[in-house]
């Protein structure tokens, strides 16, 4: 289910929300001790979503790609999980990437929340959430990654 194990100890890692409209984008530092958000993608085909995708891991020198799963609560994998598995799929039929997939479940009620928190307005939220989701399912995976 993940390369992760084929990821470098060090370099900058990108992550993925994949919805059915957007997909939200984060990176790491080299580290991976700074997260940051950095665009929400508006889909739309395939290839034009991919070079996206690739050109913002090569802007960042990413060494790998996290993709966030959005397998249901009760851990069974649903239509969304499946897409987002897909979109992995098809990214690596492009270029041979090393491709980690984290649990996202409530990884947007989660990023509300600090938007929330942080005073964030209702449509500043709506246009950042995607992003901030992304850097969350980040956060998780280097987590997991060094545990």
């Amino acid at each position: 289910m993940s390369d992760a194990a084929n990821f470098p100890a060090e370099g900058p890692l990108l992550a993925l929300d994949p919805g059915e409209k957007t997909i939200g984008v984060a990176v790491s530092n080299a580290a991976r001790t700074v997260i940051t958000p950095v665009e929400t993608i508006r889909r739309m085909k395939f290839t034009a979503d991919a070079a996206r995708i690739l050109a913002l891991f090569d802007e960042f020198s990413c060494t790998g790609l996290v993709i966030g799963w959005p397998i249901n609560m009760d851990g069974s994998v649903g239509p969304r999980a499946q897409s987002a598995r897909a979109l992995g799929t098809n990214l690596k039929r492009l270029r041979d990437l090393a491709i980690h997939y984290q649990d996202e479940r409530l990884s947007s009620d989660k990023a509300e929340d600090r938007l929330r928190a942080a005073g964030k307005k209702r449509d500043e939220i709506e246009r950042v959430i995607d992003a901030h989701a992304a850097a969350i399912i980040l956060e998780d995976a280097i987590e997991a990654l060094n545990a």
